[in-house]
């Protein structure tokens, strides 16, 4: 079975490895490394809250009993999305966990470890880790004393939001929500109709469904055409299990891709700065007028470059993942209203920006996309490779070269790019961009080609390419 270990952004496993002694030693770790950044002598809150999928509760009683064992006074702040108990923990000056798997399996789940600061950096995963693997579990039927419960979170952050648009800023819009399983539903509906949408709410479901806004499925882009038609929408948004990769579709339910959604964003709140990972499509650059620096996946890698930026003097800081989560390094100014920067990221800025700038414009959404230069763009993934075959492929320039030879055989490769994975762009400006995911065993696959047929057949190619060579891994 494999082990829970810290991934793009935060720490992963499944959920039975997770609950069996692992979340709770990781989570006393973190407890313990608190001790360098937590100012001030006795105890200490630590805001706790997690998603919807079925293990969380049970998870987050772990959580909460490991940081009691530590000293420390945990506060259940509910289910509630991770930008909102991030956004709650900087703003109180206090660290946070957010139980979580995110898009991933419904089998597995996660931790994210929030400082006063923010988000943990990869310097304090490492450090959490050693400290992690030199712990015995929790005794069963440790004391767990809550320190009290924090029911303001949602609306704390729905205000966050509620002088960003003008009054009625989207007024005229019908807005389909589709609800599924993520801890943001709710919270998204109100915030829309707090600015003047109407909003229809679509595909709830009880039992905890996985939504990777990345690579989603066929069955859920038939459905949001369907909608989209039967309801006659302007647009149709949702989120991740956790609320913080956005998901946009336009009124005929076409799916904007995460790096649309951050350009789009960034342009509306006017960044002198973007960073943003490597897998982000190429035509970022060239819809953006101010500079744009790329980084590794991950969004400590992303804060990493903003806090860099930040420290080189720009005002106005803004990351974005392919994904769609976007962050802001520095608060933002629109007028006269400043809203405060949050180093993490957040599916409900990018879906007011788009909404907004779209209302503003009066035009539909396909017409403010096409507007954006770039190529077409699809990402797919192998999922749940042997553990011999994840390793392989994580394994650097063995890896590397391999993948070269497979690709390189059948087209003409121009240049390669290893800063996180395997990124060749071929001859014909078309992108192949190949690397493990960090939150599950799954080699993903980011495809840039000129037409949209294009780009799916070279996904198909490239990853039937993968499949038939995958035997041959060992």
């Amino acid at each position: 079975m494999l082990p829970a270990k810290f991934g793009t952004s935060g720490l992963r496993g499944l959920a039975s490895v997770l609950l069996d002694g692992t979340a709770e030693r990781y989570t006393r770790a973190f407890a313990r490394h608190l001790k360098g950044h937590v100012s001030g002598t006795g105890q200490a809150n630590v805001l706790v809250a997690s998603d919807l999928r079925a293990s969380s509760p049970q998870l987050k009683e772990q959580v909460m009993a490991a940081l009691v064992t530590e000293g420390l006074e945990p506060v259940d702040c509910g289910c509630v999305p991770t930008p909102a108990l991030a956004s709650a923990a900087i703003r109180k000056g206090v660290p946070a966990v957010m139980v979580t798997g995110s898009h991933i399996a419904a089998d597995r789940n996660g931790l994210k470890f929030y400082l006063a600061s923010g988000e943990i950096s990869k310097s304090d995963e490492m450090d959490i880790t050693v400290l992690a693997q030199g712990m015995d579990s929790v005794p069963a039927g440790a004391a767990l004393r809550v320190a009290s419960s924090f029911t303001d979170i949602a609306q704390d952050f729905l205000d966050r939001y509620s002088r960003f648009l003008p009054m009625n800023g989207l007024q005229g819009l019908r807005i389909g929500v589709y609800e599924h399983s993520t801890v943001a539903r709710d919270m998204l509906s109100l915030l829309l109709r707090n600015n003047g949408a109407d909003v229809v709410a679509l595909g709830r479901c009880s039992d905890f469904l996985a939504v990777d806004t990345e690579a989603v499925g066929t069955e859920t882009e038939r459905s949001l055409r369907l909608w989209a038609e039967q309801y006659d929408l302007d647009a149709i948004v949702s989120a991740d299990g956790d609320g913080d990769r956005p998901m946009v579709a336009d009124e005929k339910g076409i799916l904007l891709r995460g790096e649309m959604l951050g350009i789009l964003t960034a342009q509306f709140l006017g960044a002198d700065i973007v960073v943003t990972p490597v897998t982000s499509n190429s035509g970022t650059e060239r819809n953006l007028s101010c500079p744009v620096i790329r980084t590794r996946v991950g969004s400590p890698y992303v804060i990493a470059g903003m806090d860099e930026a930040r420290q080189a003097g720009c005002t106005s800081v803004f990351g974005f993942e392919a994904n769609g989560g976007v962050l802001t390094g520095t608060d933002m100014r629109l007028g006269d209203f400043i809203l405060p920067a949050l180093p993490t990221r957040d599916a409900f800025l990018p879906i007011l920006c788009v909404l907004g700038r779209m209302a503003r414009a009066g035009v539909e959404l396909s017409q403010l996309v096409s507007l954006l230069k770039m190529q077409s763009a699809i990402a797919g993934k192998l999922e749940k490779l042997p553990a011999n075959v994840s390793e392989f492929f994580r394994q650097g320039q063995a890896g590397h070269q391999r993948l070269a030879g497979l690709v390189g055989a059948v087209y003409e490769v121009a240049s390669v790019d290893l800063t996180d994975g395997w990124r060749a762009t071929l001859a014909d400006g078309s992108v192949v961009h190949l690397r493990m995911s960090g939150n599950e065993p799954a080699l993903r696959c980011y495809i840039e080609a000129a037409t949209e047929a294009g780009a799916q057949a070279l996904l198909r190619r490239v990853g039937d390419l993968i499949t038939k060579d995958l035997a041959g891994v060992t």
